[in-house]
């Protein structure tokens, strides 16, 4: 008798949470399209991942969020303490360049040799190498600060840095939040080196995350997450200052995006898409049930490698995965450096390596 009321009450004081307890977030009602299959078709699933080759296993690289290389073959990268860190070409050894005492996410050479980071925390900096002093570049557009800065990308001649704040309402550790929320508050925003002056090109993102110029910059693209597709703004020609939909109803959430300079753009998915996500998508109630759930519970992530290449018509021309044991994932992002692919994620202890095959 005993164990029935305390089960009952349990149960009880369980419901009761789930239902009433406060939650900051605010969910509003969507529709998104029928997932993708990943049984059939262009997403299919295969293990075209599985040989990942793991860099860095034995250096105590937490979360190598994005990855750059350096003219002598060095790759950098930011981890989840705040560091930014070089690793020597053969992976066995590091150094610290700096510790931004943020959560630098989003990486990107300036022409005269400066490293330009989308830090989640502190906003867009620029680091000297040479003496590692970092500079804070800008916090804030349109009297509005950055919530989460994400992801960067620079234009060839230096003059500007298009840059992605996630979340005006949601900060560094409440992509969660911002997602379930759905009130598309995220920014595309751009920095001028030349002014100093902060703009403002896109708002209304489903939270902004990758970003990468495309061919001649004669757009830019930037992926939503919570709204599984990437985005662009025309910057050059008859179209310059259009928006539009470059690539809808992924199979996943996409992260952060690059550009290989000659016909390709890589896109890391996060994870693939959560049928709970979508099936409550139009239940704003339910999500937040779901949102209370969560926070006693781990998140509902499948742990599955996933890699998209898509041409400058946002046409799928590769697709790359691992969903079995062990698998490096979740992918954040990935970088093309001649016939290999490197590979970063928000929480693995390595950087990803795999040679492309035609």
């Amino acid at each position: 008798m005993k164990k029935r009321y305390w089960a009952g009450l349990t149960l009880a004081v369980v419901a009761g949470y789930l239902l009433f307890a406060p939650t900051p977030i605010e969910p509003v009602s969507w529709t998104p399209p029928p997932a993708p299959s990943l049984s059939e078709g262009e997403f299919k699933e295969n293990n075209l991942l599985a040989g990942i080759e793991r860099i860095g296993s034995k250096l105590e690289l937490y979360g190598p969020e994005a990855v750059l290389k350096d003219a002598q073959n060095r790759t950098i990268t930011g981890l989840q303490d705040g560091r930014i860190v070089r690793i020597n070409a053969e992976g066995t050894s590091l150094e610290t360049l700096v510790n931004t005492g943020g959560r630098p996410l989003g990486l990107a050479w300036h022409p005269d040799g400066r490293l330009i980071i989308a830090d989640g925390v502190k906003g867009l900096l620029a680091l000297n190498v040479s003496d590692s002093e970092v500079q804070v570049l800008t916090t804030g557009a349109d009297g509005i600060p950055f919530g989460f800065a994400d992801d960067v990308d620079i234009s060839a001649d230096g003059q500007y840095a298009y840059f992605s704040d996630a979340s005006i309402r949601w900060h560094y550790g409440q992509d969660g939040e911002a997602v379930m929320e759905h009130r598309g508050d995220g920014r595309l925003l751009v920095y001028d080196f030349h002014s100093g002056e902060t703009k403002t090109l896109l708002n209304g993102l489903e939270f902004a995350n990758g970003v990468a110029l495309g061919p001649n910059e004669d757009y830019v693209l930037v992926a939503e997450t919570g709204a599984y597709r990437i985005s662009r703004l025309w910057l050059k020609g008859p179209k310059a200052g259009r928006q539009d939909i470059f690539r809808d109803n992924l199979p996943g959430l996409p992260d952060n995006i690059t550009f290989n300079d000659q016909d390709r753009f890589w896109l890391a998915i996060y994870t693939p898409r959560n049928y709970f996500l979508d099936v409550f998508a139009d239940k704003p109630f339910m999500r937040k049930v779901f949102a209370r759930a969560l926070r006693i519970i781990p998140k509902l992530i499948e742990h599955r490698a996933m890699i998209l290449g898509l041409d400058t018509e946002g046409g799928i021309v590769a697709n790359l995965q691992d969903s079995g044991p062990g698998n490096y994932s979740p992918i954040t992002s990935v970088r093309q450096v001649g016939d290999t692919l490197y590979i970063g994620s928000f929480t693995e202890r390595s950087i990803g390596k795999i040679k492309l095959t035609p």
